[in-house]
């Protein structure tokens, strides 16, 4: 009797099928490196630890254990990273790129410990150029200073009188110029203040040589731009610091045509080992170049995008230009500046809406995000199924019900931990012993369920992911301040009232908003990501999405908190390609 053709049929279609799952499982597939014998936080929902990753080209081809990987996948090179901790390349999410490089290559006063050593300086490099040219420099901190107070151009003026100067704060907020830069912009007595801005002036109502915030304008638009090449120069600076520090992506927050244009020719010439998103600055030229072509993604293989759209509701906290609700503590009747108004602020975050942009607000000061907030919630109600994911960069000082808004809204705190590592030493000062409680309140905005993007905010601070990493889950500084109530008492500006709880520092500075390690590495993969769109290809070790990851020198996740700022990056892979290595 003949059998069924049917019968015969399904057990050559089960043969067929089994034995093409035992050739799957047991035939390893090709890749270009295997990276063995490491501990992988892949960042993923379960918070999975792997034991080694398979890399085809760019892409993750496979993570698992190294028994897994090592039977999956065949490779020509394998990697033995001899037990080294791994995790998903970092992100910044707010930064300025050029800012960095040009910082680098001018006059570097951070950390200068006096206005006379400043001026010093300053004059060092007075005698190396020639007469009429300008002198640029950035990093100054009158904070660190012994007076505490606010230079005055006379200082440069002892030092040099042929070159104009132009010093940047180091919170970007303020500059600090001498009178040849002054005379330049006709900068008098009589000049009144421009709108968001303030010119610093003397008993008499001479300028004293400080300006801030938009007043900055009134001398730099005096100023020559840098050359094509000093560009460059500065752009491929500042990536390959980046790439020192382990990061893989970051999100520009000042685009301009000149920097677009950049970027592309470096992409274009294979030498921009970077991933950025960018924010273009605000409106005016640039932002009319992309509105008319919509926004540009993914130019040269996810290596520039331009998606994000930047605001600015006030200045900075340090150079009390930040908008506060009740004046500064230390400065009565000054409640810091607004630079647009709520009715513009509307007109332009509609415009970008309504351009497909992602729109990125400096917001500093509690009555600064109050009022973004509040623009922000007429947005969300007139498009309720978008995604807008809508952020706000710093969001430093948060009046108690505006915490909440945040969830509500589905608003991005975009913050910086490092900065809280320089600001603490003097926010009480500026905010009092009460008010001081509601800056850089991170486990409060992550109770309601937020995520908070983690950024440097970089050349203000440093553009190490590490210190940043560290400051959210200690809020202390590198030196390990604050310990104890007597640690503030020595080293900290202090409001009239004094401070109120001694037992709030045992932990770091109000150390009850600390984040969690897991939480702080988050903030700068995963969270980042998402605040830029990106978390389908950034921030998580998974198959399929690029392969860029960094090699830490020690686990972040277990050694002593003290030991996190200290830690060396050993590789920087950037899609499959080693960027950055030492010590491997």
């Amino acid at each position: 009797m003949m059998e069924s053709p049917i019968k015969n049929f399904f057990f050559l279609a089960i043969g067929t099928a089994f034995f093409t799952f035992l050739f799957v499982y047991y035939m390893p597939q090709r890749a270009d490196n295997l990276y063995v014998n490491g501990r992988f936080y892949t960042m993923d929902d379960q918070n999975t630890i792997a034991g080694a990753i398979a890399v085809s080209g760019d892409r993750i081809a496979g993570v698992g254990s190294q028994e897994y990987i090592r039977r999956k996948f065949k490779a020509k090179n394998i990697i033995d990273l001899q037990g080294k901790t791994v995790f998903p390349g970092f992100i910044d999410a707010h930064c300025h790129l050029l800012g960095l490089g040009l910082a680098r290559m001018t006059v570097d006063l951070d950390g200068v410990e006096s206005e006379e050593e400043a001026a010093v300086i300053v004059g060092r490099k007075a005698g190396t150029v020639p007469a009429g040219q300008w002198i640029r420099g950035r990093g100054w901190n009158e904070n660190e200073w012994p007076k505490k107070n606010l230079p005055k151009h006379a200082s440069l003026d002892a030092r040099t009188s042929e070159n104009p100067v132009f010093l940047i704060r180091i919170d970007g907020h303020a500059c600090w110029v001498n009178q040849k830069a002054l005379a330049i912009a006709n900068i008098t007595a009589a000049t009144a203040d421009p709108p968001g801005g303030r010119i610093i002036r003397d008993k008499k109502g001479y300028p004293s040589g400080v300006l801030i915030d938009a007043a900055m304008d009134l001398v730099y638009k005096f100023m020559p731009e840098p050359s094509d090449d000093e560009m460059q120069q500065a752009v491929r600076i500042a990536v390959m610091e980046c790439n020192s520090y382990g990061l893989t992506s970051v999100q520009e927050m000042e685009l301009d045509l000149r920097q677009f244009n950049l970027y592309k020719k470096l992409i274009d010439e294979n030498v921009f080992p970077l991933r950025v998103y960018s924010c273009i600055d605000g409106p005016g030229k640039t932002w009319d170049y992309f509105k008319q072509r919509r926004m540009l993604l993914d130019y040269g293989n996810h290596k520039l995008t331009v998606r994000g759209f930047k605001l600015y509701v006030d200045g900075a906290l340090g150079s009390r230009g930040a908008a506060l609700v009740d004046p500064y503590s230390d400065d009565a009747g000054n409640r810091g500046v607004t630079l647009l108004s709520a009715e513009k602020l509307e007109l332009l975050v509609q415009e970008a809406v309504d351009n497909g942009y992602q729109v990125c607000t400096h917001a500093i000061g509690d009555r600064a995000n109050h009022l973004i907030l509040d623009v922000y919630e007429k947005m969300v109600l007139e498009h309720p199924l978008a995604d807008l994911r809508l952020r706000v960069e710093h969001a430093q000082v948060l009046s108690e019900e505006d915490i909440p808004r945040f969830k509500k809204l589905g608003v991005l705190p975009s913050m910086q931990p490092s900065q809280c590592m320089s600001d603490m030493f003097w926010a009480e000062a500026r905010l009092g012993s009460k008010r001081v409680r509601s800056a850089f309140v991170w486990r409060s905005l992550l109770k309601t369920g937020v995520i908070i993007p983690g950024g440097s905010d970089f050349p203000v601070e440093s553009p190490n992911p590490l210190y940043g990493i560290y400051a959210a889950c200690t809020r202390k500084d590198l030196r390990g301040l604050p310990r104890t109530a007597q640690d503030v008492r020595d080293n900290f500006q202090l409001a009239q009232e004094g401070i109120l709880d001694t037992t709030a520092f045992e932990n770091g500075w109000y150390g009850s908003e600390c984040m969690t390690r897991e939480e702080a590495v988050k903030s700068f993969t995963r969270w980042a990501a998402y605040a830029a769109f990106e978390e389908d290809m950034k921030g998580t070790l998974r198959s399929g999405m690029p392969a860029d990851f960094v090699v830490l020198s020690a686990d972040i996740m277990t050694i002593p908190t003290q030991e996190i700022p200290g830690t060396k990056v050993l590789t920087t892979v950037l899609g499959g390609k080693v960027v950055f290595q030492s010590g491997l």
